[in-house]
């Protein structure tokens, strides 16, 4: 499995984006939650979740994508994901979760909506 990172943003209003990069499968998932708690805990009201650089998400990166909206709907957080690579969002479809989340298409549009 090819790497994986994370790069934190803020965003106005208080906002943070976090922009994934590379391939988030079961070698990486639970680091990427741990950093996310990390970055939840200074409790922004806005978490937008960038996809655009994400090339592989399997099931466990996916529950920790599902995770993280628990946790923000419980927190009474924001959460926007931007719209991933076409097989990120395929991912998406099968599981049926792109109905769960906020989805846009880049992080002008997360943070106006």
């Amino acid at each position: 499995m090819r790497g994986f990172r994370t790069t934190v943003e803020q965003l106005d209003g208080g906002g943070v984006c976090v922009a994934l990069h590379g391939e988030l499968g079961l070698e990486h998932a639970y680091g990427f939650d741990a950093e996310l708690r990390g970055v939840e805990a200074d409790r922004p009201p806005c978490l937008v979740l960038d996809l655009r650089e994400l090339t592989f998400l399997d099931s466990c990166g996916l529950s920790r994508l599902l995770a993280a909206r628990k946790r923000a709907r419980r927190e009474g957080r924001r959460l926007v994901l931007v719209r991933g690579t076409a097989a990120v969002q395929r991912l998406f479809a099968l599981t049926a979760v792109d109905e769960a989340f906020e989805i846009v298409n880049d992080v002008p549009a997360a943070v106006a909506g």
